[in-house]
């Protein structure tokens, strides 16, 4: 019997629950974040990757920008070792919340094609916008623009 190839995650559809994952979270946070009802920025990255490093800076401006309005952001580390991830997450210090991803399992479920990879979702837990790589300012401003009209958007009926 063949294994079926998981399909990555595209625009439009619905990031999965982080929950069953088994997320190690890092820092001193102690707990996820609640993403229901939230625009979230889920971020995968690893100790080893150039622009995972230049990327938190930026993150962590627009998390500060955008927190108050309702910006959750959910950095995942796909690291083998854990230690690896959390002295990485140490040394950047980043004001939003960072999980080591231990059991691989959701990256899995994902199917993230590189590091990093960025999965913008709406208050209705859609995926809106995807950034694979990380190019600097450029991919900063469209993160920025992006966040604003998602938080703009009125929230979702019950």
């Amino acid at each position: 019997m063949l294994a079926r190839a998981r399909a990555e995650i595209k625009v439009g559809d619905r990031f999965p629950d982080v929950a069953p994952a088994g997320l190690v979270v890092l820092g001193s946070e102690g707990k996820l974040p609640e993403l229901s009802g939230q625009v979230v920025l889920v971020d995968f990255w690893a100790s080893w990757c150039a622009p995972c490093k230049a990327s938190f800076p930026a993150m962590g401006r627009l998390y500060a920008d955008f927190r108050a309005r309702g910006l959750v952001i959910l950095a995942v580390s796909v690291d083998d070792r854990q230690a690896a991830a959390a002295g990485f997450w140490k040394k950047m210090a980043a004001p939003f919340v960072g999980a080591h991803d231990a059991a691989g399992k959701l990256v899995s479920e994902v199917n993230v094609p590189a590091m990093p990879t960025s999965y913008l979702i709406g208050r209705d837990g859609r995926v809106r916008q995807i950034h694979q790589g990380f190019h600097g300012d450029s991919t900063a401003r469209e993160m920025r623009k992006e966040i604003e009209a998602l938080l703009a958007e009125p929230a979702p009926s019950l």
